[in-house]
């Protein structure tokens, strides 16, 4: 299963509500998909705004199981968050209101992966 992920820059609500807690982003990175997810949307170049990437972000899960975790589980749970926005008529994702708060934890895991558990991301 690919989806696509539009290279933005991050988006900075100033008008947001309360930040998200430490626990809301554990949990949104509770997850293999979710951490790939966000793994991608930190790596993607925001100087090439408008260029799409395709990526797989299933890994090793039996393809039907990994569509419906990622229709019905993880893309919602992460857009209801903020920290993407889903299209799932255009199988687009982009970066959310709240993907600054998120951003800088994976950034700071995915510069210490040597240091984490062999499933990250």
């Amino acid at each position: 299963m690919e989806l696509t992920i539009e290279m933005t820059n991050y988006p900075h609500s100033p008008h947001a509500a309360a930040r998200t807690t430490l626990d809301e982003q554990f949990e949104a990175l509770g997850r293999p998909t979710r951490r790939r997810i966000l793994t991608a949307l930190v790596r993607a170049n925001p100087g090439d705004e408008g260029e799409l990437a395709s990526l797989d972000f299933t890994g090793d899960e039996r393809p039907n199981d990994a569509l419906m975790g990622l229709y019905h589980t993880h893309l919602p749970k992460l857009d209801e968050a903020e920290f993407i926005d889903w299209d799932p008529d255009s199988e687009t994702i982009t970066r959310g209101s709240r993907f600054h708060e998120i951003g800088p934890l994976v950034e700071l895991l995915i510069a210490h992966r040597d240091e984490l558990p062999s499933d990250w991301p």
